[in-house]
């Protein structure tokens, strides 16, 4: 795995420790995963640019490359190259989304994180809506889709996987598949790592204890490209992981472990 970063980036040392103390002025880290997302990562960027500039807050953009077959790290490193809050980060191999959330976790510097689909269906202008409902008390914001712009046959999927995934678990969540998220970086560090996370982190936040809020959000069309992922193969292992996370739900260990811990 390899990392593009700007000279002279401050925040945490990806060599170092993770309990080293995180600047509090480097606000965000946005993680964009992406394989085979060449022509949609430029609109991307320039959209998150504009959204974030505005904010007055330092950020980085972490786009990650899982093995692209077509010209994504080639895109990565132009977009490095133009924009200073450009991060790359490079998979060898296909390893899927999960892995790369987890993989810029690893060197994201930022104190709130923000994970994203690089298709642009969740459009980057939702950011700052989220980020105004991380209020003091809150760990976490996730994303519902309203109005999803998919073929009936993906909503229709989604609906019956979400009613699954609650029924088995016994956490309810609105939409377990949105990708647009805003989470304390604290909140991250004790995830679980498998392949599969990113359909089950808003579950998983909660069954750990941390507080989280679903705010309806924007959906529309994928800007280029096609979906990576098909219902037919996540059907079965979507099942086994829902059984796996029943099992989770059974020995989880509570985040909030100490008397002083609101």
């Amino acid at each position: 795995m390899s990392i593009l970063r700007p000279e002279g980036s401050v925040g945490r040392d990806p060599n170092l420790p993770s309990t080293r103390t995180i600047p509090e002025e480097f606000y965000l880290s946005v993680i964009v995963p992406a394989c085979n997302e060449a022509d949609c990562l430029p609109a991307l960027v320039e959209a998150l640019l504009r959204t974030l500039h505005p904010l007055h807050r330092q950020f980085e953009i972490i786009l990650v490359d899982d093995a692209s077959t077509d010209s994504t790290a080639a895109v990565i490193h132009q977009l490095h190259s133009q924009y200073p809050e450009v991060v790359g980060l490079f998979h060898k191999a296909n390893h899927g989304q999960s892995a790369a959330i987890v993989s810029a976790l690893h060197i994201a510097q930022g104190h709130i994180v923000v994970t994203m689909d690089a298709d642009m269906q969740n459009p980057p202008e939702e950011i700052p809506r989220l980020l105004a409902h991380l209020t003091p008390g809150t760990d976490a914001v996730c994303g519902v889709r309203l109005h999803r712009n998919d073929p009936a046959i993906r909503r229709f999927a989604s609906v019956v996987a979400n009613r699954f995934r609650n029924l088995v678990t016994g956490v309810p969540v609105e939409d377990a598949g949105c990708g647009l998220r805003v989470i304390l970086r604290s909140a991250t560090t004790e995830l679980p790592v498998f392949n599969g996370l990113h359909r089950f982190m808003t579950t998983i936040l909660k069954l750990q204890g941390f507080r989280v809020k679903e705010v309806p959000i924007a959906h529309q069309p994928r800007l280029a490209g096609a979906s990576k992922y098909g219902i037919n193969d996540r059907l079965w292992r979507g099942i086994a992981d829902c059984i796996a996370m029943r099992w989770y739900a059974r020995r989880v260990i509570p985040v909030r472990r100490g008397d002083d811990q609101a």
